[in-house]
């Protein structure tokens, strides 16, 4: 079994009155590996000057990793099938949603893999299918939560 940490830092500026809710939401993700990401709350959640845009929001950092996950599976299962590929690019939406019963959640995730193929061993439209179903299928991420996840790809290269 596998543990995955992450270090989540925060500070009160000194000139911010963090009861009234005037206090800056702009923080620091720091991973195991060391790399430090500068997040803040979504400006559509806080408004700014509360929250800064430049940095990563929870829910983009979800949406992202659905996607990363995804295309760390599709790939090492092209690779498995023999399929070589040259590009994969994803431009992932999340859509918050507040259903009946009142509690605000990332209801979809709508996955735009493009992908393009080369080599001599190349796939059918129904094998890229296949490989995004069996890539979802397999992916940590999309296994750990209720939200739907619909993949809309795109393939270049074909046969």
């Amino acid at each position: 079994m596998a543990s995955y940490e992450a270090t989540v830092r925060w500070q009160c500026r000194p000139d911010e009155r963090f009861i009234d809710g005037r206090y800056s939401r702009a923080h620091e993700w720091q991973f195991d590996g060391g790399a430090h990401v500068h997040a803040s709350a979504s400006p559509h959640v806080v408004r700014t000057p509360f929250s800064d845009p430049s940095g990563v929001d929870p829910e983009e950092a979800f949406v992202a990793a659905l996607a990363s996950c995804h295309m760390l599976f599709f790939l090492a299962l092209a690779a498995k099938q023999g399929f070589a590929i040259m590009t994969y690019e994803d431009n992932a939406i999340g859509v918050m949603s507040k259903p009946s019963e009142g509690r605000e959640w990332m209801t979809n995730v709508t996955l735009h893999p493009q992908v393009a193929f080369t080599g001599d061993k190349r796939p059918i439209a129904d094998e890229v299918d296949a490989l995004h179903h069996q890539a979802h299928e397999a992916c940590y991420i999309a296994n750990s939560v209720k939200t739907e996840v619909v993949i809309e790809g795109q393939a270049e290269g074909l046969r």
